[in-house]
């Protein structure tokens, strides 16, 4: 059985900075994304990275997040560089494009002052 563990999540000030790491059981073979979903709002694509490090960002975080992997353990990074109130949401991670069945908890980001 697959399992996906987000972690690092919190709350932040504007301007400030958070780095989501994601555990996954998955095979190392597959493209990896960061999601996110806002209240009231659909969960969106955040940033992708294939297997060979190759990097996708939506328009909305580029410049600003940088997603990372260690395939040796199986794990997904998101830095995450000068906040804005419009990233709170629950971030996910599943792979790109995502798997029905492989969403986590999520973990929550709160960017307020």
């Amino acid at each position: 059985q697959v399992q996906v563990v987000e972690s690092g999540g919190g709350l932040v000030q504007p301007g400030g900075s958070l780095r989501l790491s994601c555990a996954a059981s998955i095979e190392s073979g597959y493209a990896m994304g960061w999601y996110r979903q806002a209240p009231g709002k659909q969960r969106e694509s955040v940033a992708g990275i294939t297997r060979a490090g190759s990097t996708t960002y939506a328009d909305s975080v580029k410049g600003r997040f940088t997603i990372s992997r260690d395939n040796a353990k199986n794990t997904v990074y998101l830095q995450m560089n000068s906040l804005k109130p419009e990233d709170t949401a629950v971030y996910y991670c599943n792979t790109d494009p995502p798997t029905w069945n492989y969403w986590g908890q999520g973990t929550q980001v709160t960017v307020s002052s």
